[in-house]
């Protein structure tokens, strides 16, 4: 590679990446709750410093997915600080703008907005940790993205086909195709891209002219058989992947002998899990990109709180360590002791001459205890270091490696996960509901739902917060089985019945593409129902909800009424209770205008029907095919009326005079080109395609194009 300072010239694009910045990780902690916020400080100030064109993050800028007011707060102030000036921007986006940037209300780059001075564009994809969810699908780069901080892409909301458009950058004489994706559920992914649904666009003019650069947030490393994505899966046109979600620090790009691209992985900025990957020295990256060569330059990190892991396996201390020895346990903790003070020793060496690092280490010392030895208090052990290290409750880990027996009848090793996810493993819940599931016994085996279905639907309701997640699902797969009962007209019998379940359930579980609309239609409709939810709550008075209540108490029939949205139809019970308003002022004006279908708020309404509920819904399966002599229960048909500000739906999409620099230069048009799946074969037609070896000089041999 050639030496950075001869790069720098006007054909020269110089981004500083970064990836898991997770800001707000551990903020209530004492001691390291400002680690994130520094860094990402620091990572700032390093990129104005250099005087980057722009900032590529690859997601999980947040380690949660609704982050607190302090963290976004802090956020927005240093993107505000470092970011916004008169400085100008050397670069040109020919892309079109509202396909990079379609999810925005402002479908273009924040630098090109009239009422926005950026000195330091920031362009990021979301990560699994801060995700678009939510009724709105909405994340909280959207957030940074609507207040013109950055510049969000990478961005799907497809299950069935995923096309990504480049944003093509401009700068002198250099050419810059950045795709980007933002983090989708790893089987999922994988399963598309070995169905060939993944396509990435590629512009018609001079093709070969762009350096091609991915901004990918997936599994790297191998999980389980599809939980991860393999790098023979993207297409080989492209000349440097950034690889995020990983944490362990691989910001050397290093080459892919089969795709003959070159795959950086920066990993985190912050220590998140004390495991060995973590300990590797934090770095973020300097790229410098001139035509088809490239330049990586590795920047430490001063601010990142040093990492100490050490392994200790008492069985290979036999002259140390006798089992029968009375205090053998004393002399294991006086061993651990020794230890941990050598890596404080260790780890205030390396602190001279860096006054800006914290100075509390993190400690992990790892014991395996297996032999018969038995671990000391943690807790007493622990007191000794409180003033010294930034984590004392998590300096000693003990385990024990186990012989791996098949047992059928084995119980779920919850003790097991708990180690792992301490190790750096991540803890899935889907996992968790599908061991359980797997071993439970056969009188508690699910009949309707699968265990994937129902894993998607726990981690919809654990991570996002969908507290209707399951509950939809249930009732989606109920309504979908009685649907098929009902076009197989099978008999009243309850054996037919389960054998014709139990085949069902098994075909939806070899369909896998099926389950995840199935899992997808359940999540839109408990998004959609607490969207209606709270629509529909702010027309009810606490006195409606007495007057409901009591009419549900009183009610001896079979009538069926909505499973969701309490007090909805109830148009003449609001407006005789609405003179009992709170505060004693009337809501009369709100219910005379459900009432009347009009809304006198924004001038206009729109009218939204409630799904027809029916008796069926409340039966069992078997109920439910009784003989058809039997009359159907009443529908009941309710309407409600949602306010709706025409002037607050329009935004204003003219552009300022800057905007005058994307539609002055070429149009670039693109043209599809189908991901190569799993299938690995020699294109007959590129083989004589020139390409430059972006770590070699100008006279670069030619490669064949695969």
């Amino acid at each position: 590679m050639s030496a950075g300072n001869t790069l720098d010239d006007t054909d020269t694009l110089k981004i500083l990446i970064a990836t898991d910045i997770h800001l707000g990780y551990l903020e209530k902690d004492a001691v390291r709750g400002g680690d994130t916020l520094d860094t990402f400080d620091e990572i700032l100030r390093c990129a104005q410093d250099n005087e980057v064109d722009f900032i590529l993050l690859g997601g999980d800028l947040f380690h949660d997915n609704k982050p607190s007011r302090k963290t976004l707060h802090t956020c927005m102030e240093l993107l505000r600080k470092y970011c916004m000036g008169d400085t100008p921007i050397q670069f040109e986006i020919l892309s079109d703008q509202s396909v990079n940037f379609g999810f925005s209300k402002f479908p273009w780059v924040n630098y090109q907005d009239g009422n926005l001075n950026i000195s330091i564009p920031v362009f990021s994809v979301h990560g699994n940790h801060d995700d678009p969810t939510g009724a709105d699908a909405l994340c909280a780069l959207d957030l940074l993205s609507c207040a013109g901080l950055i510049n969000h892409f990478g961005r799907t909301m497809s299950v069935e086909k995923i096309d990504i458009s480049p944003v093509l950058i401009q700068k002198g004489d250099t050419r810059l195709a950045l795709y980007g994706l933002g983090a989708i559920p790893d089987e999922r992914l994988y399963r598309m891209f070995v169905n060939k649904q993944v396509t990435m666009l590629r512009p018609k003019e001079e093709e070969d002219s762009w350096f091609n650069m991915f901004v990918i947030h997936q599994n790297r490393s191998k999980h389980g058989a599809t939980n991860y994505i393999p790098e023979q899966f993207l297409d080989d046109f492209l000349d440097l992947v950034i690889w995020g979600h990983e944490h362990e620090c691989k910001i050397a790009p290093a080459r892919n002998e089969q795709q003959l691209f070159y795959v950086s992985q920066p990993g985190s900025s912050v220590v998140t899990s004390l495991s060995p990957g973590e300990a590797v020295k934090k770095h973020i990256g300097l790229l410098r990109i001139k035509g088809k060569k490239m330049n990586m330059q590795k920047i430490p990190l001063k601010t990142t709180r040093q990492f100490f892991i050490e392994d200790v396996v008492l069985g290979d201390h036999p002259d140390i360590f006798n089992q029968d020895h009375p205090k053998v346990t004393q002399k294991i903790e006086a061993f651990c002791v020794e230890k941990v003070d050598a890596l404080l020793d260790v780890a205030e060496r390396e602190r001279i001459g860096n006054p800006h690092q914290p100075e509390k280490p993190l400690i992990r010392l790892r014991v395996d205890y297996s032999g018969g030895f038995e671990p000391f208090n943690t807790l007493r052990f622990s007191q000794r270091f409180v003033e010294r290290v930034a984590n004392p409750k998590d300096i000693i880990h003990f385990f024990r490696h186990r012989e791996h027996k098949e047992r059928n009848d084995t119980k779920i090793n919850f003790e097991k996960f708990a180690n792992k996810s301490s190790e750096g493993m991540t803890l899935r819940v889907e996992d968790l509901v599908k061991q359980y599931f797997e071993t439970a016994e056969n009188s508690i085996q699910l009949s309707l739902l699968t265990e994937r279905g129902m894993g998607e639907a726990v981690q919809e309701f654990v991570d996002k917060e969908e507290k209707d997640a399951i509950d939809e699902l249930v009732k989606f797969q109920l309504e979908k089985t009685q649907r098929f009962l009902k076009e197989r007209r099978i008999d009243a019998i309850e054996d037919k019945i389960d054998e014709e379940v139990r085949q069902f359930r098994e075909t939806r579980r070899k369909n896998m593409g099926e389950e995840d609309e199935e899992v997808k239609e359940a999540i839109t409709r408990a998004r959609a129902h607490r969207a209606e939810g709270k629509g529909v709550s702010s027309f009810v008075s606490d006195d409606d909800m007495e007057n409901i209540d009591e009419r549900n108490a009183d009610s001896d029939e079979n009538t069926s009424l909505p499973t969701r949205g309490r007090g909805r139809g109830r148009g003449s019970s609001r407006s005789q209770s609405s003179s009992t308003g709170r505060g004693g002022s009337r809501r009369g004006s709100r219910s005379s205008g459900k009432e009347t279908g009009k809304e006198s708020r924004g001038g206009s309404s729109r009218a939204y029907k409630a799904p027809v509920v029916t008796q069926t819904r409340n039966k069992s399966i078997q109920e439910a095919f009784k003989a058809s002599s039997q009359r159907p229960a009443p529908t009941i048909s309710t309407e409600i009326i949602i306010s709706d500000d025409s002037d607050m739906d329009d935004v204003s999409l003219s552009r300022s005079s800057k905007l005058n620099q994307r539609t002055s230069s070429i149009s670039a048009s693109f043209s599809k080109r189908d991901s190569k799946g799993v299938s690995f074969y020699d294109d007959e037609e590129d083989d004589d395609e020139d390409e430059y070896d972006p770590f070699k000089s100008s006279t670069s041999s030619r490669r064949a194009r695969r």
